[in-house]
């Protein structure tokens, strides 16, 4: 499978562009990749998907600071179970999505807008959305570290059981609009000093379907929903952090009258563990060791995500050492290695001290290399100084 190319280099922008610049390079790539200009050129059609791709994402504030901190891993996960990602690679949008999200950015670029792949002429008749829905899951390191695959059992609005979300009796129940004809769009004629402009807006009647219910549902009241719960399953690539949001396309809240359903958020949140600290993909804990272990040298036990582990302590190993236990740390999101497990040195102090064990410590204060540096210091300008004096 081809890499995936950055969004910004597919729009020709910056990474620091603004919206705005955004938005006309989007419509730029748009029409001249759009299918009615390329009949049968599966090339152009691939590239109309990928730039709608990198414009659903870089037009949306959340979207954009999730891909900028961790790249196409932020948008798509690894697959699996819910399906991550706004599209999943081009062709998780069909071409009936692209032109029924972004279909107004173009105007009237083809003369009349654009209609769904192959046609031309007529607006898409307008379908309703469902709300996005977001949880948030907590993971251990061992999960992050690893991936998961989990069950989440989600409340939320489902297609009505009794209709399938029509909102309809039955299949005779519906009948075309009279307003606006089918269209989903009424046109407004008004006068003004420059002329006789005309506006094209969603059918108030109908709100954009082209049609309407004769005899609505008794369970859902012509809705086309209900209330209810889904379990799904929602597969976590290894590497994630803190904050970062995976969007579950489709798993949302079902829209009215059999719209297209919302989005399911996912949002990582890491367990506290008591031993070892995030930082980046490394992992720190603080190693306390006794005085002797510090000046004779030793094996400890530390922990590591996948269970405890004995690494070798110099003699003289001071206060403040970080020691390194290399490619035990957490995997990139990216595919780019794993982080180290970084060991920072603490000496613990006893508060108290038998008679015994500070009548040894005081024989051992006398020996040279445990004086006290500052007095050693004096000592030897004294010392010095005596000399000077005896000529």
């Amino acid at each position: 499978m081809a890499e995936k190319r950055d969004y910004y280099e597919v729009l020709g922008v910056e990474r620091n562009a603004d919206a705005d610049t955004i938005k006309k390079a989007y419509r730029k790539a748009a029409i001249k990749y759009h299918p009615d200009k390329n009949p049968g050129d599966k090339e152009a059609e691939e590239k109309f998907k990928e730039a709608a791709e990198a414009y659903d994402v870089l037009s949306n504030d959340d979207k954009r600071a999730r891909y900028d901190r961790f790249g196409h891993a932020g948008m798509n996960g690894a697959g699996g179970g819910g399906g991550f990602g706004g599209f999943g690679g081009a062709g998780g949008f069909t071409m009936e999505d692209i032109f029924e999200q972004f279909g107004d950015i173009f105007g009237g670029a083809f003369g009349g807008g654009f209609s769904s792949f192959g046609g031309r002429g007529g607006r898409q008749k307008r379908t309703s959305r469902g709300s996005d829905i977001r949880v948030t899951v907590k993971l251990s390191l061992k999960e992050i570290s690893e991936g998961v695959t989990k069950k989440l059992k989600i409340n939320k609005t489902l297609a009505c059981s009794k209709c399938g979300g029509t909102g309809a009796k039955d299949s005779a129940s519906f009948a075309t609009c009279s307003r606006c004809g089918g269209s989903g769009y009424v046109i407004t004629v008004q006068d003004s000093f420059f002329g006789r402009m005309q506006t094209q807006s969603v059918c108030p009647e109908c709100q954009g379907s082209g049609k309407i219910i004769k005899n609505k549902c008794e369970q859902c009241g012509g809705e086309g929903t209900e209330r209810g719960s889904e379990i799904i399953e929602v597969t976590i690539p290894k590497g994630v952090a803190e904050g970062m949001a995976l969007t579950v396309r489709g798993k949302g809240n079902a829209a009215r009258q059999g719209g297209v359903n919302g989005d399911l958020i996912v949002v990582i949140e890491e367990e506290h563990n008591p031993e070892l600290v995030r930082d980046g993909n490394d992992l720190a804990h603080t190693l306390n060791i006794t005085v002797t272990t510090a000046i004779l040298g030793g094996e400890v036990e530390v922990p590591t995500i996948e269970g405890r582990v004995r690494i070798k302590i110099a003699p003289g190993t001071h206060a403040g050492k970080v020691l390194r236990i290399r490619g035990k740390g957490l995997p990139d999101v990216n595919g780019r290695g794993r982080g180290d497990i970084k060991v920072m040195v603490d000496i613990t102090i006893p508060g108290e001290v038998t008679t015994k064990e500070r009548e040894l410590v005081e024989k051992l204060a006398e020996q040279p290399n445990f004086k006290d540096p500052e007095k050693l210091e004096n000592q030897n300008i004294l010392e010095r100084m005596k000399s000077f004096f005896r000529g």
